[in-house]
């Protein structure tokens, strides 16, 4: 009777027609009704009563929502209007549940009367309180609510997004027991494709340890950090792990995580710095990106952490564009990277553009980013094998090639070995010093001075002694190669390593890494060492070219390191580069200590 006096007025009086949305519910609610996005008003300041709202609902300032289903990145929070009808002759308990995961907090008021009485509160959750306080069990916020037969009941939800975010004014109308079925169902799936990428995970890391390959482990790392970022995405963290302690930024410090290691495992395995530089610059700006967000989600500044959450979705498609660019370069499991990432980069941009409010909200692009994550890491795991197998057979092919070469050789060698003794071994002897040298300045190249390092390390790890590391690079020698040209650039690299040597003991170890960078192990403490890398740098500061545009003159700013507790050379080269970091960041010609705690 109430519903048919509402129609009557709505026939009566037209001008109220857009102020009432009435839902026919019955027993068999399966979540394809929803409510809410015909009658929404933006509370910009988040600061309004709900009887306030009423007030200005009845004045007619609620209005349908202008997208495909969301209100697009906005501060404050939205209201929504909706009333529901029991169609049943018995009462009705129905669950609203709030379409969407990214919501901060969600209030429910409802009133028997409709157009007329006082709402009261049905619910007010928040992610910030203890999961155990919301009235269903769900990730997802979820409303109870009970409609007396053949009654109506009028709703106002306030859905709030904190200082800014993006919000689906929508609900899905279920049964009790239906919602707990579905979601137990979804749960599972979730939990399937979870457990696929922990198991990828887990391989990835025996990989690592098995073939020392740096790649393997960053994606152990970034499989672990990717299913840290859906649970907590998703809800299921808040679910299931930190009940009573969980906090809406871990949402962003959990995705910025994801995205960090996502991108640098894509740097390592496309190997973007050398084959596309270009590609790589966006692929760093990136990875600051992500470091911002991180910091937005730290100090709670929200509008700032979803932007940049946005900005991170609509850059994800560099990673299938560099795939792309590496494969047309010849490397076929950069072509199967690029494949999986494009699933999950096709995910992201839906669910960024449904974000927006351009696409409308539905299962597939609600689920989509979360199972193209899934077979995203099951092909990355992929061209991860194709590339083992690819570097297996070049190993087999240069070996079978060798032996050939052998079995040909060996008539002829038998032949003329006694004449060709002494000319076999010089140029054995030359060979190895090419291969062992770096060949403008003719001291150890990188492989070289890794190897001999390694041995002064061991070495001064068995007998306990004191052993330090040095990483010079020549300030500003970018502009000395414009200024002076390059050849004349080579010259004062050659001239650099030569005033280096003339200074050294033949116990110390000197070579060239790339480009301007040196490094200089000694088997000196402390005292010594700084001594040492005072008097080189007074000496490389005398160096002096007469050119032809002038005189050229270089410094160099050094890094020191001193050998503690660890067991790797790479780990003290580190060190001595985040110091030699720090000297070319604080003015150049000078000399840095490395410090744990900086």
């Amino acid at each position: 009777m109430i519903l048919k006096f509402i129609v009557a007025v709505l026939l009566v009086f037209p001008q109220l027609a857009h102020a009432v949305t009435v839902i026919e519910v019955g027993e068999a609610e399966d979540g394809s009704q929803t409510t809410g996005q015909s009658e929404v008003w933006h509370d910009v300041k988040n600061d309004h009563s709900v009887a306030e709202v009423d007030v200005l609902y009845q004045q007619g300032r609620f209005a349908p929502l202008n997208s495909a289903g969301s209100t697009g990145l906005k501060p404050g929070a939205f209201w929504s209007h909706f009333v529901l009808h029991n169609i049943t002759n018995q009462p009705l308990t129905v669950d609203l549940e709030y379409v969407d995961h990214q919501l901060i907090a969600l209030d429910a008021f409802s009133r028997s009367d409709v157009g007329s009485g006082q709402y009261q509160s049905i619910a007010s959750m928040s992610l910030s309180d203890p999961f155990g306080q919301r009235p269903v069990s769900h990730n997802r916020f979820v409303v109870p609510t009970t409609i007396p037969p053949h009654e109506s009941v009028e709703f106002l939800v306030k859905f709030s997004s904190h200082q800014a975010g993006f919000v689906f004014p929508s609900m899905r109308i279920w049964s009790p027991d239906l919602l707990r079925e579905t979601h137990t169902a979804e749960t599972s799936i979730i939990m399937f494709l979870f457990g696929g990428i922990f198991l990828m995970s887990i391989i990835s890391l025996v990989g690592a340890i098995a073939t020392r390959d740096k790649t393997f482990l960053i994606y152990s790392i970034y499989a672990f950090t990717k299913i840290i970022s859906w649970c907590t995405i998703l809800g299921y963290t808040h679910q299931f792990v930190l009940k009573n302690h969980f906090h809406w930024n871990y949402l962003s410090i959990s995705g910025a995580l994801g995205v960090f290691f996502g991108i640098v495992f894509a740097r390592s395995f496309l190997h973007t710095r050398k084959h596309t530089p270009k590609i790589d610059y966006i692929l760093l700006f990136m990875l600051c990106n992500s470091v911002f967000l991180l910091v937005c989600a730290v100090f709670s500044l929200t509008g700032l952490a979803v932007l940049s959450i946005t900005v991170a979705l609509f850059l994800y498609p560099m990673m299938s564009i560099a795939g792309i660019v590496r494969w047309r370069q010849g490397s076929t499991d950069a072509g199967v990277f690029a494949l999986a990432w494009s699933l999950l980069v096709f995910g992201l941009v839906v669910q960024a553009l449904r974000d927006l409010g351009v696409v409308p909200h539905n299962t597939i692009n609600y689920y989509w980013p979360a199972f193209a994550s899934f077979v995203e890491m099951l092909g990355i795991m992929a061209a991860m094998g194709i590339k083992v197998r690819r570097l297996r057979l070049q190993k087999e092919d240069a070996e079978k090639r060798y032996r050939q070469h052998l079995e040909e050789s060996k008539a002829e060698l038998e032949d003329q070995v006694r004449a060709r003794t002494k000319e076999l071994e010089k140029a054995k002897l030359e060979a190895e010093h090419e291969a062992r040298t770096d060949p403008l300045t003719g001291v150890y190249n990188r492989r070289s001075f890794f190897i001999e390092a390694d041995k002064r390390l061991n070495f001064a790890l068995r007998k306990q002694q004191p052993m330090s590391l040095l990483m010079f690079d020549i300030d500003l020698f970018k502009s000395i190669n414009d200024t002076f040209g390059h050849s004349m650039g080579d010259e004062a690299l050659r001239l650099f390593s030569d005033t280096v040597m003339a200074n050294l003991r033949g116990s110390d170890v000197w070579g060239r890494l790339g480009g301007e960078e040196f490094a200089l192990v000694l088997s000196e403490d402390k005292e010594g060492t700084l001594r040492t890398a005072q008097r080189l740098r007074e000496e490389i500061a005398k160096i002096a070219i007469n050119t032809t545009v002038g005189e050229l003159c270089m410094t160099a700013s050094i890094g020191v390191a001193y050998l503690g507790e660890e067991q790797d050379i790479e780990v003290l080269l580190n060190k001595a580069d985040d110091a030699l970091y720090r000297a070319k960041n604080q003015g150049r010609d000078q000399i840095i200590e490395y410090e744990d705690s900086v």
